[in-house]
């Protein structure tokens, strides 16, 4: 049995014009039904035919190729839902921003699209920073020339600078996000390659050194906000969106809302914190939010960060402490006491089991069993 014939179709920007790439391997039944599509042409750059993107150009393709062709829709078609967040998008600083002499501002689409798609803000003001650096970098080309090699080129600029692969990872993605979801051709620059990703183990604490840095924070304030970083697991962003109310004191948990991934849950509440919450509640009296700044409103993540550094290096910690750090000590420390994996899941609110599992590369019980050679 002969194996099916295929063809791939994709995005194309040729001549400032959106096209239906159509790639296949060499067929005389392929060419000859590419024919009769509605002006087909061939692209030297690309190695494949192509079309006008219209509407009724793809149902074209699909009824010319039907019954004699498998077509394969994964680089052109995408079902990636949009953000079911509730969180109140602030674009408008963007559009309010002076013009700066020679410097391309983000396009409005581009804003528009962000706003409708309600991303996460910290998520907003990465891409429009990431993508502006990339637009500026050709700024007397028209955006919509700019081609795979193109990219190639800024990014190598910048793995010459030595940036992380997060970094490089984040301006891949709000340059793809121009292209492939503001002018609705997903998967056009599918091809550009990403950095391997690192596999780096969590720093971890031991449970001596929590108790150390709890007890070297300033006043009662900074107390309980350590102590839930750690004995709640939580990120720095969730702890800063706890209202008192999320405060569970009958069942003893906390209730995460919209945390990351847009996922609420629900995680523990130690006894040691309940009760230096009531102290702090009754001394700060917060409105709003759990914690506040000195004017009222939420706290910001620089004054949390501050706040566990500080009391770490008073308590003389060796290794830089961070609220992930005590986050990761959490997690670990509740694998070393007997806690099964998937709960721990839970309680961090990982979307994925394998997140969780670095956990077993850092606890400790996951080496007591084995003898060492030079016992």
């Amino acid at each position: 049995m002969s194996p099916l014939k295929s063809i791939t179709l994709y995005h194309l920007m040729i001549n400032n014009q959106k096209m239906i790439g159509i790639k296949f391997a060499p067929d005389k039944l392929i060419q000859s039904l590419i024919k009769g599509l509605p002006n087909p042409k061939w692209s030297k750059q690309y190695n494949m035919a192509y079309i006008p993107n219209t509407k009724g150009n793809l149902g074209v393709v699909f009824n010319t190729f039907k019954g004699n062709v498998w077509i394969n829709y994964n680089r052109f078609l995408t079902n990636r839902p949009n953000s079911s967040s509730n969180e109140i998008v602030d674009i408008e600083w963007f559009r309010k921003r002076k013009p700066i002499p020679d410097y391309r501002l983000c396009p409005e689409e581009y804003l528009l699209k962000l706003e409708l798609k309600r991303y996460a803000n910290s998520t907003v003001r990465t891409y429009v920073h990431f993508f502006e650096m990339f637009i500026n970098h050709y700024s007397k080309k028209d955006l919509n020339t700019i081609d795979e090699m193109d990219i190639r080129a800024f990014l190598q600029l910048l793995i010459q600078k030595k940036v992380s692969n997060s970094y490089l990872n984040q301006v891949i993605n709000s340059i793809k996000f121009y292209y492939e979801v503001v002018l609705g051709m997903p998967n056009r620059f599918y091809e550009i390659e990403r950095p391997r990703k690192e596999s780096k183990l969590p720093t971890v604490i031991s449970k001596v050194e929590v108790l150390q840095i709890i007890e070297k924070a300033n006043n009662i304030k900074h107390k309980c906000i350590i102590e839930l970083l750690y004995g709640s697991g939580l990120r720095r962003s969730e702890l800063l969106n706890l209202k008192p109310t999320d405060i569970d004191s009958n069942r003893m948990l906390v209730r995460v809302k919209n945390g990351k991934g847009r996922k609420d849950r629900y995680t523990l509440l130690s006894k040691t914190a309940l009760e230096d919450l009531r102290t702090y509640f009754k001394e700060w009296k917060p409105r709003t939010y759990l914690f506040e700044g000195q004017k009222g409103g939420k706290y910001t993540p620089q004054s949390v960060l501050k706040i566990v550094k500080d009391a770490a290096i008073k308590a003389k910690i060796a290794q830089t402490v961070t609220p992930h750090v005590l986050r990761h000590s959490f997690a670990t420390h509740l694998l070393e006491s007997g806690t099964d994996l998937r709960q721990i899941q839970v309680l961090l609110g990982h979307g994925s089991s394998k997140t969780t599992e670095i956990y077993t590369h850092v606890a400790t019980n996951t080496f007591k069993l084995i003898k060492n050679p030079l016992d």
